[in-house]
């Protein structure tokens, strides 16, 4: 007995080009597709999650960096706050002596204070672009640690697939306390 949908195809096809037969053959092909891809979903795949701002934040050597990072750039920060300070405090004076000043005595002052501020920010430019170029050189061999970890942790716990960012995340997924603690916290 044929069905209604064979029968429709066998009508549809008087008017169409494609066969009966290669409409067939093709619904075949996806059964079997289907079928061969059933196992594969039954038998699941391994995903995990790493939180990379939080390996970045938590980990022993990401601290052990940072800390190392701060040291390093505290004298030139003490410095950068005390020109801040001096620079504030020529302000106030020039504010409160501007009514008296001549003007050359007014421009003069003007200047040494724009130049005085320009000199402020070109070395807060320094130093932060100082500071993030050593940043990201402790970063990155902490990022290449972490890396080599996570490869350990998916070949040893035979995961298929491990991500950094996805909008949710179940936290049976997330292997990020495994790699902080691979990382030595």
């Amino acid at each position: 007995m044929m069905s209604i949908f064979v029968r429709k195809l066998s009508r549809s096809s008087r008017k169409s080009p494609v066969s009966l037969a290669a409409v067939l053959a093709l619904a075949g092909a996806l059964l079997l597709g289907a079928s061969y891809a059933a196992p594969a979903a039954a038998q699941g795949t391994k995903i995990g999650f790493v939180n990379t701002e939080r390996i970045l934040r938590e980990s022993g050597p990401a601290r052990a960096a940072q800390a190392k990072i701060e040291a390093e750039f505290k004298s030139r920060d003490a410095d950068l706050q005390r020109m801040a300070t001096n620079l504030r405090t020529q302000a106030e004076k020039f504010d409160k002596d501007a009514p008296v000043l001549s003007e050359s005595d007014r421009a003069k002052r003007q200047r040494d204070l724009s130049n005085m501020d320009g000199d402020l920010q070109r070395r807060r430019r320094e130093f932060q672009e100082d500071f993030n170029r050593r940043r990201n050189e402790e970063f990155s061999a902490i990022v290449q640690k972490a890396n080599a970890a996570i490869k350990n942790i998916a070949e040893k716990e035979n995961y298929d697939l491990i991500v950094q960012d996805a909008v949710t995340v179940s936290p049976r997924v997330d292997i990020t306390d495994k790699v902080i603690q691979a990382l030595g916290k």
